[in-house]
C-alpha cells in the first residue's frame, strides 16, 4: 500500500479574473477544497508540485495530505482542469475525507510472469481489456496497483477479477459479474500456423480416406 504523500497548500482569497491569472503567473495553481460538511476552501498549490504529481500517473486515485498552516486534511483530487494547448495545470480540485471514509477509486492493472506463461510463449498476444479497475477501498489502504499472475496462462484464457488476490478491506465496485480483465488470443501468425496445421490433417485424413476407397475397390474386384 502507499503512503500518503503530503502537499503543501496556502490559503487564498476569492479574486478577480485579474488576480487568479497574477497568482498562475506567480508560479501557483488555484485550487478548491470541499467535501465533509466543511465549507470549501480556497487555496493555492505550487505549480512544480502539481505537475509532479501529474507526471506520476494516477494522480486522481492518489489520497494527498494537504497542509495548510500546520492543519493536514486528508483529500482525494477529484479535477485537474489543464490549459488547451499547454496542459499546463489551471485549477485543482480536492475532497476532503472522513478519516473512516471508503472511496472509489481506479487502480493500474498489472502482470506477472509473462515469461511463464505458454500461450505467450508459442506467439500469443496479451490482450488487456482493462489497463485499470475501479475499487472501493478504506482512503488510507488504497492499493498503488493489482497484479494477476501470468504463470501457466494459455491461448483462449480470460483472465477476470476474479483471479485477482484483493486485500480483506478492497473490493470491486461491479459486483454483480465476473468482468473479464484481459485474455490470452493468438497472434495472425499462431492463427495461420494453426488453420495450416488443421488443413495438413485434413489432407492426411482425405488420403487415408482415399487409400481406404482404394483397397475396397481392389477387394470388390477380387
Amino acid at each position: 500500500m502507499s503512503d500518503t504523500d503530503v502537499i503543501e497548500v496556502s490559503a487564498r482569497e476569492r479574486t478577480t479574473t485579474g488576480g487568479v491569472r497574477s497568482l498562475r503567473q506567480s508560479g501557483m495553481v488555484p485550487g478548491v477544497v470541499y467535501g465533509n460538511d466543511r465549507e470549501p476552501a480556497l487555496v493555492a498549490v505550487d505549480r512544480r508540485v502539481v505537475v509532479k504529481e501529474l507526471n506520476r500517473g494516477g494522480f486522481m486515485g492518489r489520497v494527498y495530505e494537504l497542509n495548510l498552516d500546520g492543519r493536514k486534511q486528508r483529500c482525494l483530487p477529484r479535477d485537474v482542469q489543464l490549459h488547451p494547448v499547454s496542459d499546463d495545470p489551471l485549477h485543482v480540485d480536492f475532497l476532503r475525507l472522513a478519516d473512516d471514509a471508503k472511496i472509489a477509486v481506479m487502480v493500474p492493472v498489472h502482470f506477472a510472469n509473462e515469461e511463464s506463461s505458454e500461450g505467450l510463449k508459442r506467439g500469443g498476444v496479451l490482450n488487456i481489456v482493462r489497463h485499470e479497475v475501479e475499487l472501493l477501498c478504506p482512503n488510507d489502504h488504497i492499493p498503488e496497483f493489482i497484479e494477476i499472475d501470468l504463470t501457466g496462462t494459455d491461448i483462449g484464457d480470460s483472465l477476470k477479477i476474479s483471479d485477482v488476490k484483493l486485500p480483506g478491506d478492497v473490493e470491486a465496485t461491479i459486483t454483480d459479474r465476473d468482468f473479464t480483465i484481459a485474455t490470452i488470443t493468438g497472434s495472425s501468425a499462431v492463427v495461420d500456423e494453426a488453420a495450416e496445421a488443421a488443413a495438413e490433417a485434413e489432407a492426411e485424413a482425405a488420403d487415408g480416406d482415399e487409400d481406404e476407397a482404394g483397397e475396397d475397390e481392389e477387394k470388390a474386384e477380387d
